[in-house]
């Protein structure tokens, strides 16, 4: 590995930089959009099979306070109707879509950084192999060529452009699949908090 670091000359480290950076996104991601971290499951129909004095109740809101993604959503609506109980629908409703944008956030963290390096990578590996034809040219004096700076130069371009799409195309596939994993998750946030909204409106509607 020192070897290919030391053929590709100094182009090599903004990649060696991106690569660490990506590896250390991508695991923070694997981690952190985890589906019991997120949505655990049975975890609304637990929630929406208490009575509403249990509910509302301080306790129970504390514990969904750090429970995941899905707990902060219905922490916020469970708190506005413990502190407005005469809170409308429609009110209800913008606060739980306010603390969905929230989480929804959280949930696309540093996706936008991964998906930079995907972009980036190339480009920085076409730069290496700039430099490369630089010295390919430079070696080439007249009446007499340099064999070792041809050879080094051609190393430079060939493994720069290697390594910068190694590095780009998983960068990208995973963006894509934690891009469309968060779309899934925002749809079953949604999903979770009407169904919130419901609950509290339909009990009362049915007293």
């Amino acid at each position: 590995m020192l070897g290919i670091i030391q053929a590709a000359g100094w182009p090599i480290w903004p990649l060696l930089a991106c690569s660490i950076a990506a590896l250390a996104l991508i695991f923070e991601r694997i981690y952190s959009l985890q589906t019991p971290r997120v949505i655990p499951p049975h975890l609304l129909d637990e929630v929406l099979a208490l009575p509403q004095p249990a509910l509302l109740n301080h306790a129970s809101i504390e514990q969904l306070k750090t429970h995941c993604a899905l707990g902060e959503i219905l922490v916020a609506g469970l708190q506005h109707m413990q502190d407005k109980p005469g809170s409308s629908e429609s009110e209800l409703r913008a606060v739980v879509e306010a603390s969905g944008r929230r989480v929804n956030g959280k949930l696309e963290h540093y996706l936008s950084a991964l998906g930079s390096i995907a972009s980036v990578a190339p480009l920085l590996g076409l730069f290496g192999t700039v430099v490369g034809m630089i010295e390919i040219f430079g070696s080439q004096t007249p009446g007499a060529g340099n064999p070792a700076q041809l050879a080094h130069g051609i190393s430079v371009a060939l493994y720069n452009t290697a390594f910068g799409l190694v590095i780009a195309i998983p960068s990208l596939v995973m963006w894509r699949f934690f891009r469309n994993k968060v779309d899934r998750f925002t749809v079953e946030l949604e999903i979770a908090a009407e169904r919130l909204v419901r609950h509290f409106f339909t009990s009362k509607n049915s007293k």
